[in-house]
């Protein structure tokens, strides 16, 4: 019998975490993106100043999925709120209902830390996924986009100081 259950990630979790990374950027066609290590994953999860969590989901003991998340704040709403940065399945577990679990399990998060709100982004590309959250409830944001300054531009940007 299969078993299944979520747990917050440890730092032996790691290794699982950052190959399930590798994944989602190949499956996202952003493998080009990645600079993520197992060095820096630790760091950002379980360093002196963590920016991050995550939970892991496990099938009879095998991590096979895990959620990263952090917190962001809403001004309008005046409270914190719960941000789903990834969440991945490996390709051989889908179609178990763990990804429902996972999110199920963030709410949860999102609920007993008083959370305004969940959010996550998804690409506009990937039908599955935004039929997916639609299915569990979920807005899908027609007139947001979201900006993002990285490597030159961002230094270039820090650099400004009219």
């Amino acid at each position: 019998m299969t078993q299944f259950a979520i747990r917050p990630a440890t730092p032996l979790d790691v290794v699982h975490i950052q190959a399930m990374i590798l994944e989602l950027a190949v499956f996202e066609k952003l493998e080009h993106l990645v600079a993520s290590t197992e060095a820096l994953l630790h760091e950002g999860l379980f360093g002196a100043r963590p920016s991050c969590e995550a939970i892991v989901g496990e099938e009879n003991g095998e991590v096979v999925c895990f959620a990263l998340f952090f917190h962001n704040f809403s001004t309008f709403l005046t409270k914190k709120g719960l941000y789903l940065e990834d969440l991945y399945v490996l390709q051989s577990h889908r179609g178990n209902g763990y990804g429902t679990k996972m999110l199920a399990r963030l709410a949860q998060i999102a609920v007993e830390r008083e959370c305004g709100r969940f959010e996550w982004s998804v690409l506009d590309w990937n039908e599955p996924a935004i039929q997916f959250y639609k299915s569990m409830g979920a807005d899908v944001m027609p007139d947001w986009r979201i900006c993002r300054l990285t490597g030159d531009t961002l230094t270039a940007m820090a650099e400004r100081q009219s």
